[in-house]
């Protein structure tokens, strides 16, 4: 009997616009500047830089401005053309840049960490710098004078930071794989609650305002979409990396979530389906198909007279089953498997086509990602790197 034909995932080339090339060690963070051609890096080389396009169709720095640390992060506010930036020193560095993007002039430097500042947001509407370190502390400034309004431990490094200016809460993801999720004051912060689901360190963060949905990825290469609005409790399983997801955008006028990751792959889901929660895996002693027992239960082997079994488990029912039980494999994109994985037998027939009917698209970017920066007034995605290229693609992508 021929194997049944199984949809694949969408792969697709990206449609590349621009290179931006001229960096001497990894571009940390990227931003494309709205409404203009021009794209402002920050580099490992202690660079920062304000890209132009040219005439030649080429772009070449309109500044360039050597700072005293290696820059490992930034935050760029088009209204107010404030850029905020983070140094492997612990520094945090403003700046206002000029109406043609020619000049840029420090307003003030202030130490907002020990050691290297891992992410950093600027929010207009509270006046506050948001920042995390390498020195496992959360922090937030006055932006205006400079001074420390407060800070939180956390349990490990953090590497995702977002906040919901409505709520005013403040979410951090760590290296643990916890998420924290604060409540921030004009001097002060409380602990809301922590949530864990990742089997790796949180290692990116999203939030889409509209949906009050948290998206978190992680070194364990997947994706958690978390239902914090709703107040459903409820997490959504994203797999569709080989390696850990690095950065995450969100285009909120589409309902599509972006993630890149060190594998290379830019994926771009559909949100705006109706997703459903993965199984939480169920513990037995036997297969729950054949009742085989499994390696480790002795009396039932030995009162069968039958050997032990591998446990498995069926990605979509979350049953225990061997191997026997669960021969076939399927992708269950709606469960958030756009790969293939293993699912029982009896689950394998009830999957319809249109339930193996992808809800992402992959391009492969033939390098290490690791940022990813979406301009939704054009649709230009943005990505930069290892291999110390910055790469801008078009509307084809999404």
């Amino acid at each position: 009997m021929a194997a049944e034909p199984q949809p694949k995932a969408l792969t697709r080339k990206p449609l590349l616009l621009n290179k931006v090339e001229g960096s001497q060690e990894v571009v940390n963070m990227a931003a494309i500047v709205p409404k203009e051609d021009g794209v402002i890096s920050v580099s490992e080389d202690r660079t920062v830089r304000v890209w132009l396009k040219r005439d030649s169709g080429q772009y070449w720095p309109s500044i360039y401005h050597a700072m005293p640390s290696p820059c490992s992060c930034m935050s760029f506010n088009p209204e107010t053309r404030r850029l905020s930036i983070g140094l492997d020193n612990g520094t945090i560095s403003e700046f206002i840049l000029s109406e043609d993007y020619n000049k840029m002039t420090l307003v003030k430097s202030y130490q907002a960490h020990q050691s290297r500042v891992i992410m950093i947001l600027f929010v207009l509407e509270m006046e506050w710098v948001l920042s995390t370190g390498q020195d496992k502390h959360f922090t937030w400034h006055c932006s205006e004078s400079g001074q420390r309004l407060g800070g939180y431990r956390t349990s490990a490094g953090a590497c995702g930071l977002q906040f919901d200016v409505e709520t005013r809460h403040v979410f951090v993801g760590d290296h643990s794989g916890q998420v924290t999720i604060l409540k921030l004051e004009q001097e002060s912060c409380s602990l809301v609650t922590t949530f864990k689901g990742h089997t790796g360190g949180v290692t990116a963060l999203c939030w889409d305002p509209i949906q009050r949905v948290l998206f978190s990825g992680s070194s364990d290469h997947s994706i958690i979409m978390w239902d914090i609005g709703g107040r459903k409790g409820t997490a959504i399983e994203l797999q569709g990396h080989n390696d850990k997801v690095q950065s995450l955008s969100y285009a909120h006028h589409t309902r599509q979530l972006i993630s890149c990751g060190a594998d290379g792959g830019i994926v771009v889901w559909n949100m705006d389906v109706e997703r459903q929660e993965t199984p939480e895996w169920l513990d037995s002693d036997s297969c729950q198909k054949c009742d085989q027992p499994f390696f480790w239960n002795f009396k039932q082997m030995w009162d069968s007279k039958k050997i032990g079994l591998r446990q498995h488990h069926c990605r979509k029912c979350g049953k225990a089953v061997c191997g026997k039980c669960s021969s076939k494999r399927s992708s269950i994109p709606l469960m958030g498997f756009e790969f293939e994985v293993r699912v029982c037998d009896s689950c394998h027939e009830s999957i319809t086509d249109e339930e193996r009917a992808p809800t992402a698209t992959f391009h492969d970017s033939k390098h290490n990602i690791v940022h990813v920066h979406f301009d939704a007034t054009r649709g230009w995605l943005l990505t930069s790197g290892t291999d110390k290229v910055i790469k801008v693609g078009g509307r084809r992508l999404l």
